[in-house]
């Protein structure tokens, strides 16, 4: 085992081949221009950048320097969604025609898990992972975007505590997308996550928050354990964040296409990027992709 103080250290290690970045989502760029420009392959957690600036420097570097980059939406490995994904693209239940998505955590997470909360937003942290999801869903790319923020809870973090969002897709498709960091810390999950398409001949419908599959219950409380996510199965690390690693280390062998492109992580973080310009103006603002 290896221990870096300066990733530029790290960058200079030629028995390393990829790695992964999962520094604050405000802090990605420089880091990963540096493992581009020393012929690393990269996994980023999500979000790829935050402004455009550091967006386009890091798309740039990984072209320029011919090396493989994935950022690490998995929620296309969350089997429910995986599996809403397959019936929407079998074409029985119709084509996409509006959704819905709510992915929020409880306030823990902004005030105590994450220290640097105040400098990121709830649509960086998850608001990324559920507009992936939808564009995902639905095949088309967010076009125009509406959103409305409420403040208040969270001030003394200086961050907004929840986000309704009402997205406008090329195919036609309308999107509301919930999230927000004050759900109560009550909550058996400490995400709020639901999600719904409504299709021409058909619908598909998703509760993640309490799904009901498995229920733990003391003279305290009620739990709903971790079946999803990360989760232990006879000593194995199973859960769809440990799979969207092992499915890069995989794409790194057989050379196939990421399932999530480099240019996915891109759009997905310009749209959040307008998003944020919107309910700051309190406009529709036009993603510029």
């Amino acid at each position: 085992r290896k221990v870096y103080t300066d990733y530029h250290d790290m960058a200079a290690d030629e028995e390393i081949d990829a790695v992964a970045i999962v520094t604050p989502d405000f802090a990605h760029a420089d880091i990963a221009c540096a493992m581009a420009d020393a012929k690393k392959d990269i996994l980023i957690e999500k979000p790829l950048a935050t402004t455009k600036e550091d967006i386009a420097r890091i798309c740039e570097a990984v072209e320029k320097n011919g090396v493989r980059c994935m950022v690490d939406l998995h929620n296309r490995w969350n089997p429910p969604f995986n599996t809403a994904k397959q019936e929407i693209s079998s074409g029985k239940l119709g084509k996409p025609y509006t959704a819905y998505i709510r992915h929020s955590d409880v306030k823990w997470v902004a005030t105590d898990m994450l220290s640097w909360a105040s400098k990121s937003s709830i649509l960086w942290f998850l608001g990324s992972h559920s507009l992936d999801s939808l564009r995902w869903l639905v095949g088309s790319e967010a076009k125009r975007v509406y959103s409305v923020k409420k403040e208040g809870i969270l001030k003394g973090l200086g961050v907004p505590d929840i986000y309704l969002t009402t997205i406008e897709f090329e195919n036609g498709v309308v999107a509301h997308m919930e999230n927000g960091w004050v759900t109560p810390n009550g909550n058996r999950n400490i995400n709020d996550f639901r999600c719904s398409v409504m299709c021409t001949e058909g619908m598909i419908s998703l509760d993640l928050s309490s799904h009901n599959l498995i229920e733990e219950v003391t003279e305290e409380k009620a739990t709903v354990p971790d079946i999803l996510v990360s989760n232990m199965v006879f000593d194995r690390c199973k859960g769809l964040s440990y799979e969207s690693i092992r499915d890069f280390v995989d794409r790194l062998v057989d050379g196939k296409e990421f399932r999530v492109t480099l240019e996915d992580s891109r759009r997905t973080a310009l749209a959040i990027i307008a998003i944020l310009e919107s309910a700051e103006t309190g406009m529709p603002v036009e993603v510029e992709y």
